[in-house]
């Protein structure tokens, strides 16, 4: 293992991942990594190893080049399912069997090679915090394989076979409820809102209702 391995993460600011992250900074500290973890791309200045999580920020080539590899987590059976919000997306549609995958970030978004890929199996009744808990830990093992395995699972890289499908950046009015359809019909969209950032919510005469569910 190469302990002086410098490895960067650059995460959004307002992220609900940051809150994991910081176990996985802390865990490769420990480990005798140089760690660097921003939120700004100015601060990219250059290693071994830059993993880009929960980032919904364009890396430009320029940036990109600074590293000797760059890293995505993303959930989703690529090239299916790129784009905004993979989980919360496949959720709506009903799959319980989800994938989490590793890649590499290239200029074109989201098509980068797959070097790893771990899979989520949910029952069907989790809401937000447990999907993002499964998430998360799905995350955090894939960057720790990444870099225990590195530099030889290099050698399993594998490009995206297939036709590519993209998702939308998904936005707070998407968490409106129908008042004209059961709780039961609309359950998967519950179990992926927000309490606090984007709630489900619905109208009815004339009035504004926001629903909570834990």
């Amino acid at each position: 293992m190469n302990q002086q391995l410098s490895l960067t993460i650059l995460s959004d600011s307002q992220s609900w991942l940051n809150e994991y992250i910081i176990e996985l900074v802390i865990n490769w500290l420990e480990q005798g990594y140089l760690v660097q973890w921003t939120h700004e791309i100015t601060d990219l200045q250059g290693g071994d190893l830059c993993f880009y999580l929960s980032c919904g920020q364009i890396i430009p080539p320029s940036i990109l080049s600074r590293f000797h590899h760059n890293l995505v987590v993303h959930e989703s059976d690529l090239p299916q399912g790129k784009g905004w919000s993979p989980l919360t997306w496949q959720i709506l549609e009903g799959k319980n069997d989800i994938p989490v995958t590793l890649f590499a970030a290239v200029e074109q978004v989201d098509s980068g090679d797959i070097y790893l890929q771990e899979w989520l199996h949910f029952q069907g009744g989790e809401t937000v915090d447990e999907l993002r808990y499964a998430q998360a830990q799905a995350t955090l093992n894939l960057c720790q394989q990444f870099v225990r395995e590195y530099p030889s699972i290099l050698k399993q890289a594998r490009p995206q076979v297939g036709k590519s499908s993209f998702y939308p950046r998904r936005r707070p009015q998407d968490s409106e409820l129908n008042p004209h359809l059961s709780l039961g019909d609309q359950f998967n969209l519950l179990r992926v809102v927000d309490n606090d950032r984007y709630p489900a919510f619905f109208t009815w005469g004339g009035k504004l209702y926001v629903l909570k569910i834990y």
